[in-house]
């Protein structure tokens, strides 16, 4: 008796499967990116110079109570080396969103958060 055909309509059934979650994953990756990178105040403050002198007073103003004066880590993680570990784009909506509790939503101008970008990439 022949049982090929059962397993290779498994096989197919497998591969379309596994093509339909790769179409998805990616529609959604797309959709994310086009997200981000649409949004106005992403787009502002990616057009700016940052000055990492500035970006670490604002760091230090507003972000040291809980990541440390240096950046070392307090009730907040270090974050040496943070650009190595998101992008640009991740960093801002990190600092923007408030989605990591206990992180606070901040808001700072294009300007400032150019400048705190500058910072958080020279640690």
């Amino acid at each position: 008796m022949d049982t090929s055909l059962p397993k290779e309509n498994a096989n197919r059934r497998a591969i379309v499967v596994a093509l339909a979650v790769l179409l998805v994953s990616f529609l959604v990756f797309v959709g994310i990116y086009q997200i981000r990178h649409s949004d106005p105040y992403v787009q502002s403050v990616l057009s700016l110079g940052g000055d990492a002198s500035r970006g670490q007073v604002i760091f230090q103003q507003n972000c040291s109570v809980c990541h440390g004066l240096n950046a070392d880590g307090r009730v907040g993680p270090s974050l040496h080396h943070v650009a190595s570990r998101k992008s640009r784009i991740g960093l801002i909506h990190q600092v923007t969103s408030g989605k990591t509790p206990p992180m606070p939503q901040f808001q700072p101008t294009a300007e400032d958060m150019a400048d705190l970008l500058e910072y958080l990439e020279s640690l």
